[in-house]
């Protein structure tokens, strides 16, 4: 069974940090892609981040850029997104995904994981 587990979301105030953990499982990870995609209320959702461990690719959304950092620890089937200097607007559940590489960074996610909440306050 494939399965995404995401943690680290909580409430946080503007220009703190949070840590976001991707675990997987039921699928050959170093045959993927992983990546972050946020929903805010309202909002469509939108790529943040990813990485492929395989084609030592990493992408960044013009807003991460400089704040978030991707990285992954393919030991643990694990990928982690840093998020520092936090925007009230960062608000959104944050969502996983692995899909193929093929297209990199335009990935087709085949599998996503169920989000976690990530709240900042002004």
């Amino acid at each position: 069974e494939v399965q995404l587990v995401e943690s680290g979301g909580g409430l946080v105030q503007a220009g703190g940090s949070l840590r976001l953990s991707c675990a997987a499982s039921g699928f050959t990870f170093d045959d993927y892609a992983i990546g972050w995609i946020r929903q805010a209320p309202g909002k469509e959702r939108e790529g943040v981040s990813c990485i492929s461990s395989s084609e030592g690719s990493i992408y960044y959304a013009e807003f991460a850029e400089g704040r978030f950092i991707i990285t992954s620890d393919d030991a643990k089937n694990t990928v982690y997104l840093q998020m520092n200097s936090l925007k009230p607007e960062d608000t959104a559940v944050y969502y996983c995904a692995a899909g193929r590489p093929t297209g990199f960074p335009a990935i087709r996610y085949d599998y996503w994981g169920q989000g976690t909440q990530v709240t900042v306050s002004s």
